[in-house]
C-alpha cells in the first residue's frame, strides 16, 4: 500500500457555484488520474466514495471525489440542479484536473452517479475506462423513489420529498430533464472499456439494470455482482471488496506500477528510520513508511475508520514478531525441532482512553500479555529454554530498558 495525501480544493461548477471536493494523491507521481460521482443525494464523502478512492489512491492512482451543485459542502441550490447539470458538473471537474494536474483516464459512478459518468464520458475525451456501481440503465428510474411526492411536484411545479432521511426541493424541471436523456445511445457509443457492478439484492435499483447497461454496451466490458451488498455499499466489508475490484480492474488503464528499486516509494528513507505522515486533518489515518515498507495505522470506529491498526496493536505486533523471530533463531541454531511459533498479545489499556489523559504520569499501558504456541517434538527442557529466550527478544529488552524518547520540533 502506498502512502497519501489529501487537498481540499475548490472549482467552479456548470451553474457558476463553487464545489467542495477532496483530491487524493499518491506520493509519488500517479499512474493516472480517476473521477468520481457519488449517488443521488449523497456527498463525496460516503462510505463508497471514501473507502472506492482510497483504495485507488493507494495503487498509485489519485483521485477527485467532490459534491454536486446543492450538495455536500458544494455551493447552489440543490433545488435548481438536475442530471444535465450533474454532467456539466462532471465535466467541470474533469477539465479541471486537465487544466491543474493530468486529465483523468478513469470515470467512476454510484448509482445515478454511475448513470452520470455513462453520460459524461462523451465529453471527457481521455476517458480509457468507466465503472458503474449500482446505477439505473436509465435516468427516469429516480422518479421512482419520489413516491406520492411524484403527483405532487407533478401538480404543484415544486414539492419537498424525504430521501434518505433529510429533506430535499425537487421541481418539476428535474422529472422533465431525467426524462429526456437519452442513456442507451450514450452507453451504446461510450468508446471506453466498461465495468459494471450491481448486487442482486440491490432493492433501490435492480439487477435488472446491470444486465440493460451491460447488454447495451460494447466490448470491453465487464460485469461483476456484488453478492449480499446493499444499494449504499454501506457495510466496511461490501465496500472495500468493490474498491479492491475497481482498484485490480482500472489497473490496465493507467500506466503500470513501478518496479525498479530507484522507483519504489519510500526508497528515500535510511535503513532503520520511519517516517508517519497524516491522511487528512480531518481523521486518524496514518500512512508509515519505511525504507522500503508502506501501510496504514488508524483508530477503530467510531472514532476513526478502521483502515489499520491502532498504535498499541502496532506495539504488539513489534513484540510479537521480534519474539517469534527470535525464537526461530535460536531454535535453528539449536539444531532443535521446533516447526511452528505462534505469539498472541493482548494490553489491558485501550490507546483512546489512554490519549484522554495523555499529560498525565499514569498514562500508560501497564501490561501486556503474551502466550506463545511452540509446534514440533520438543522436550520440556528445549521448551523452558525457549520460554526464557523470549524475554530477551531486541523489542522486549528495550521495552524494559527504561527507553528515553528525545522529541524536538523541525
Amino acid at each position: 500500500m502506498e502512502p497519501t495525501t489529501t487537498e481540499r480544493i475548490e472549482f467552479l461548477g456548470s451553474q457558476g457555484d463553487s464545489l467542495a471536493a477532496r483530491l487524493e494523491l499518491p506520493f509519488r507521481e500517479p499512474r493516472g488520474y480517476a473521477l468520481f460521482a457519488h449517488c443521488f443525494t449523497c456527498s463525496k464523502d460516503s462510505v463508497a466514495a471514501s473507502r472506492i478512492s482510497r483504495a485507488l489512491t493507494s495503487s498509485g492512482i489519485a483521485v477527485l471525489r467532490f459534491d454536486f451543485t446543492g450538495l455536500g459542502q458544494s455551493g447552489g441550490d440543490f433545488e435548481n440542479s438536475n442530471f444535465t447539470s450533474n454532467i456539466g458538473d462532471l465535466i467541470a471537474a474533469a477539465d479541471y484536473l486537465r487544466e491543474n494536474f493530468h486529465a483523468p483516464r478513469i470515470l467512476i459512478g454510484h448509482s445515478l452517479g454511475g448513470s452520470a459518468v455513462l453520460a459524461a464520458a462523451g465529453s471527457i475525451p481521455e476517458t480509457a475506462a468507466v465503472v458503474t456501481i449500482g446505477a439505473p440503465a436509465e435516468t427516469h428510474h429516480i422518479a421512482r423513489l419520489l413516491g406520492d411526492d411524484l403527483s405532487t411536484i407533478e401538480r404543484d411545479g415544486v414539492a419537498e420529498v424525504n430521501l434518505g432521511g433529510r429533506p430535499f426541493r425537487i421541481q418539476a424541471q428535474f422529472l422533465r430533464d431525467i426524462e429526456m436523456q437519452p442513456q442507451q445511445e450514450r452507453i451504446a457509443g461510450l468508446g471506453a472499456a466498461l465495468l459494471v457492478l450491481h448486487s442482486p439484492v440491490d432493492d433501490t435499483v435492480g439487477i435488472d439494470n446491470a444486465r440493460v447497461i451491460f447488454d447495451a454496451a460494447r466490448h470491453p466490458k465487464s460485469f461483476i455482482a456484488i453478492d449480499g451488498a446493499n444499494h449504499l455499499l454501506s457495510l466496511k466489508q461490501d465496500a472495500s471488496y468493490v474498491a479492491a475490484i475497481i482498484g485490480h480492474w482500472v489497473s490496465r488503464y493507467v500506466h503500470p506500477a513501478p518496479t525498479s528499486e530507484d522507483e519504489r516509494p519510500g526508497s528515500a528513507l535510511p535503513a532503520g528510520q520511519v517516517r508517519v505522515t497524516e491522511r487528512a486533518a480531518d481523521g486518524f489515518v496514518q500512512t508509515v513508511t519505511t525504507a522500503q515498507h508502506l501501510f496504514v495505522a488508524d483508530e477503530p470506529l467510531p472514532r476513526g475508520t478502521d483502515e489499520g491498526p491502532n498504535p498499541y496493536e502496532l506495539l504488539l505486533a513489534a513484540l510479537g514478531t521480534c519474539t517469534s523471530m527470535t525464537l526461530r533463531i535460536y531454535a535453528n541454531r539449536k539444531k532443535w525441532p521446533l516447526e511452528h511459533v505462534e505469539v498472541e498479545l493482548s494490553h489491558a489499556r485501550s490507546h483512546p482512553n489512554d490519549c484522554e489523559t495523555c499529560d498525565e504520569t499514569t498514562a500508560q499501558l501497564e501490561h501486556i500479555d503474551r502466550t506463545i504456541t511452540l509446534t514440533g517434538n520438543l522436550t520440556d527442557d528445549q521448551r523452558a529454554a525457549l520460554l526464557v529466550i523470549a524475554d530477551k527478544c531486541p523489542v522486549h529488552r528495550t521495552l524494559h530498558a527504561g527507553l528515553v524518547v528525545s522529541t524536538r520540533l523541525r
